[in-house]
């Protein structure tokens, strides 16, 4: 099973013992060293130290909610996260310099976060082929035939 990017934005994030919301989701971040989610920034906090969840403190994506550990240990600094860099509408580049249209989604396991597929404009990119996302572009690695 995967999540959608556009399906994530907009859940309410919630703690797994207490059932405290802590937001909703506004953005995912991604490294593109690890080809998958870092980070989710949150919208409608509480309390400014939950503007950003670490994705190691989240359980799982559902359809409904996104599930992190307890209040506690789900509390991150902002300023502890890396720079977000929106990937949704970015400019796709290969690493051979051609276009490859633009992202319009991204597939990702809901569990793992790990990258599955980027939705672009000139069709699906499996995760691995995620080399980098800058403000420029998002950069993948190109198909090079046998």
């Amino acid at each position: 099973m995967v999540i959608l990017f556009s399906q994530a934005r907009g859940l309410p994030v919630v703690t797994a013992g207490e059932a405290a919301e802590l937001g909703t989701v506004d953005a995912l971040t991604i490294d593109a060293s690890t080809q998958s989610i870092s980070h989710i920034r949150l919208s409608g906090t509480r309390a400014r130290s939950h503007a950003v969840l670490a994705w190691d403190l989240v359980r799982t994506v559902g359809q409904d909610a996104v599930i992190a550990h307890s209040a506690p240990a789900a509390e991150t600094s902002p300023t502890a996260a890396p720079a977000h860099r929106e990937a949704l509408g970015s400019r796709v580049l290969t690493d051979l310099g051609d276009e490859h249209g633009s992202v319009k989604d991204i597939a990702f396991d809901p569990t793992t976060g790990h990258i599955d597929t980027l939705h672009t404009t000139r069709g699906p990119v499996p995760g691995p082929h995620l080399i980098g996302l800058g403000d420029y572009a998002l950069v993948v690695r190109a198909h090079r035939p046998l």
